[in-house]
């Protein structure tokens, strides 16, 4: 995630991953220097983070329709809503500007 003015929160939250106490709750951070390391000593991979936001979904009963990749268009939309430069934007990894377009659904507010 980019870390832009709008979403400055993130910015602690990787500061508390990233110290002494946030690596306490990995197993193998004296084996790996990633960001989120796993138990194989090497980072986690995709699939290990969706499991984990299935769990937490579930637990907040949220609907089973959103997925990490949902949270990734919905931070798109709001990157578009703040009035950022679509090049800016299509650093989410699309080559092209007009496949991040389609992807994005701005609020009824912002139309």
């Amino acid at each position: 995630m980019l870390t832009v003015s709008e979403f400055d929160w993130v910015v602690g939250q990787l500061e508390y991953w990233l110290s002494p106490d946030g690596r306490k709750r990995f197993a193998t951070r004296d084996r790996s220097a990633s960001m989120w390391p796993w138990e194989r000593s090497g980072s986690t991979v995709y699939r290990n983070f969706d499991r984990a936001f299935q769990r937490i979904r579930k637990t907040a009963r949220l609907p089973d329709e959103l997925s990490l990749h949902t949270l990734r268009h919905s931070y798109v939309t709001h990157l578009i809503e703040a009035g950022y430069d679509p090049l800016f934007i299509q650093q989410v990894g699309h080559s092209y500007s007009s496949t991040t377009a389609l992807y994005t659904s701005v609020s009824a507010d912002f139309k």
